[in-house]
């Protein structure tokens, strides 16, 4: 994904770019915990490491969800 698609994503979601991170995920551990970064930065890694990223992300339109569980697709009008 690119920066822009990903600067995108988790405002079409509501939320930070914090938000949609995989806390558990090997990159999180190296790339991300114990910093302070910026949305920017966090951006970035996301860009550079995208294991980290949520999955999966559904998009229809301009709106998004993080489709875990999978009833959040209701929010988008999928059943």
């Amino acid at each position: 994904m690119s920066t822009d698609e990903l600067k995108r994503l988790p405002r079409y979601a509501g939320l930070r770019p914090g938000d949609a991170l995989r806390t558990n995920e090997y990159g999180h551990k190296r790339h991300v915990a114990g910093q302070s970064l910026s949305d920017e930065q966090l951006i970035r890694v996301m860009v550079d490491h995208p294991e980290v990223i949520q999955r999966p992300i559904v998009v229809r339109g301009d709106k998004a969800v993080l489709a875990r569980p999978v009833e959040k697709l209701e929010e988008l009008g999928i059943k």
